[in-house]
């Protein structure tokens, strides 16, 4: 039995209560086949009149109340249980806190409190039950034969220990396997939620796709732990029903010999091959419980591996690492040209930069009368720094994701040199730009995993010098394992300023990157996070197209114009002080 829950079940008092109720109504229903054994034989046998079969309606009938007994404080026990626990876990998630949590993210521990927690059903209505009528009910049964026929009670008596032997052995394969399903499962939620909320970065960098694939592999990983699962619990199935039904032919093979030779009375054979049965079922049934209930008992475990970490304990990676950046080992091939991606050098000018043209373009969201954006002409030259400026909601964040392609406009056209963005191959032109959002997303993995994000073949040494180029580097060689620290989901173990630079960084690490599209990187941060920001944006920056949304005039500092948007529409477009860091 699991130590942890029951610890649990003890400490809360109206859990104690029904649990106690769930046991004595399955071990008083479970005794009571005796009575109804021998009402039944003698029925049969003539040694008790019809009238008896009265009695044996009414232990029956005693039974099936007890049944439902178990049933309902079963029920509640479990309610209990789960609510109890689940109470427990986001306390303590609260009291750890997101950045002792860095091993777990919140798809799995969702999956953990809700459909984790969900398997103790069986664990706490079947399984609990189960050992107590096991333990009691055998016993009880050999007593009687034992009283009835000393060679058949000698028969059960050795038999009856090899159910739990088989059942020990194969139990050892199920809990394994059981365990490997769970987290597999985990897995899946875990990777999946990351993936949904960090998808407007993969797709900026053109990971989208590759994650898909990622996530039917993740799938069949948990489909194949499943099946490997009923296979075991089929398995296990066999071996007791085979090893049982044996044993009840060598009790009844001998009683039908000994009855026919006139050595033993028709009362006695009837309640020794009723009661025989009996006393192979509860074990049988507690091995049945337990393959059940196992999922359930992976999911307590780890439960209570998050419940007994101390605040100072070191987060343990967790084996459900999400794929969203491979290392040079598993990444695709590098492109024809040789290049692997890495570091751009400050002031270097990528071939063929394109003009950017918005022709009276409108935007409309579903659900909402006013257009994001409305009659917008914008034209962006190669190499050129533009700003946009305004208030919050008036349609500058919606620009750059036109230019991204994540929306279509509703009228007019983006065109990309002489071809609308509606024709080209998308990921061919998101692979032209380097994109730092407002709040970049950052994935459970190391921190290179993250700067690798855009370019997958990138070495250690260019991701170094990516980092280098966006002032990360030196925060992060002070982590405690450098590089390959893994980051908190969405960056919970790190600064705004860090997430932002280690954004910056991605960018860095893109050397074909003609187009930087920047979403206030600086919204947020204090001073000194900005300044390392805006010095790396503005190497970062030159020699290429630059679109920065900004309202903070060290980015502002940044452009060659500026343009202003209020409420959708262009309402000034200026030159910026010359100045400017360029």
């Amino acid at each position: 039995m699991h130590k942890d829950l029951l610890h649990l079940m003890r400490a809360e008092r109206a859990v104690r209560r029904h649990l106690a109720v769930t046991l004595a109504a399955a071990v008083l229903a479970g005794l009571l086949v005796l009575v109804q054994a021998e009402l039944l034989a003698g029925v049969l046998s003539g040694r008790f009149a019809v009238t008896a079969l009265a009695g044996l309606v009414a232990v029956v009938g005693l039974r099936a109340l007890l049944a439902w007994t178990q049933g309902v404080f079963a029920g509640h026990t479990a309610t209990g249980v789960k609510s109890a626990l689940r109470h427990r876990l986001l306390a303590r998630l609260q009291e750890l806190g997101p950045a002792r949590l860095t091993g777990h993210r919140s798809g799995e521990l969702v999956t953990l409190t809700g459909r984790g927690l969900d398997g103790l059903d069986p664990y706490l209505t079947g399984y609990l039950p189960a050992i107590a009528v096991a333990a009691v009910v055998p016993v009880a049964v050999l007593v009687r034969l034992f009283a009835a026929d000393l060679a058949s009670a000698i028969i059960v008596l050795v038999t009856l220990p090899l159910i739990p032997i088989f059942g020990a052995l194969v139990g050892m394969t199920t809990k394994a396997v059981t365990e490997r399903q769970f987290h597999a499962l985990s897995r899946l939620g875990g990777h999946f939620l990351d993936v949904v909320r960090g998808l407007p970065t993969l797709r900026a960098f053109g990971r989208a796709r590759y994650q898909a694939t990622v996530i039917r592999q993740v799938a069949d990983a948990h489909r194949s732990a499943t099946m490997r699962t009923l296979r075991v619990a089929f398995l296990s199935s066999l071996v007791l029903e085979l090893c049982a039904s044996l044993s009840l032919a060598l009790v009844a093979v001998p009683i039908g010999l000994r009855l026919l030779g006139g050595s033993l009375d028709l009362t006695t054979a009837l309640l020794v091959l009723l009661l025989a049965p009996e006393a192979y079922l509860p074990l049988r049934m507690m091995g049945t419980r337990f393959h059940a209930s196992m999922e359930g008992v992976a999911a307590a475990d780890a439960a209570f591996t998050v419940l007994d970490r101390t605040p100072d304990t070191e987060p343990t990676t967790s084996d459900a690492t999400p794929l969203v950046a491979r290392d040079a080992a598993s990444a695709p091939p590098p492109r024809p040209d040789g290049r692997r991606g890495g570091r751009v050098e400050a002031g270097a000018r990528p071939a063929g930069a394109p003009r950017i043209h918005l022709d009276d373009v409108t935007v409309r969201y579903p659900g909402r009368d006013d257009a994001a954006l409305e009659q917008v002409t914008l034209t962006i030259e190669p190499g050129e720094h533009v700003a946009l400026v305004g208030e919050s909601g008036g349609g500058k964040s919606t620009l750059l994701h036109l230019i991204l392609g994540f929306v279509r406009p509703s009228q007019g056209r983006v065109l990309v040199g002489e071809t609308d963005l509606h024709d080209l191959d998308l990921d061919a032109w998101r692979a032209s730009l380097a994109f730092v959002p407002q709040r970049p997303h950052l994935f459970t993995t190391s921190v290179a995993g993250n700067i690798r994000l855009g370019a997958p073949t990138a070495s250690l040494e260019e991701v170094r010098q990516a980092a280098t180029a966006a002032h990360a580097d030196e925060f992060v060689r002070g982590l405690p394992e450098g590089y390959d620290t893994q980051v908190g989901e969405r960056g919970a173990n790190l600064s705004a300023g860090q997430r932002q630079r280690i954004a910056l960084a991605r960018a860095f690490c893109r050397p074909d990157a003609t187009v930087l599209l920047l979403d206030e990187p600086t919204a947020r941060l204090d001073g000194r996070s900005e300044a390392a920001v805006v010095a790396a944006t503005a190497d970062l920056s030159r020699g290429r197209t630059a679109i920065i949304v900004a309202h903070r005039p060290a980015m502002i500092d940044l452009a060659d114009r500026v343009v202003r948007v209020h409420e959708g529409r262009l309402v000034s477009d200026t030159a910026a002080d010359l100045g400017s860091v360029r």
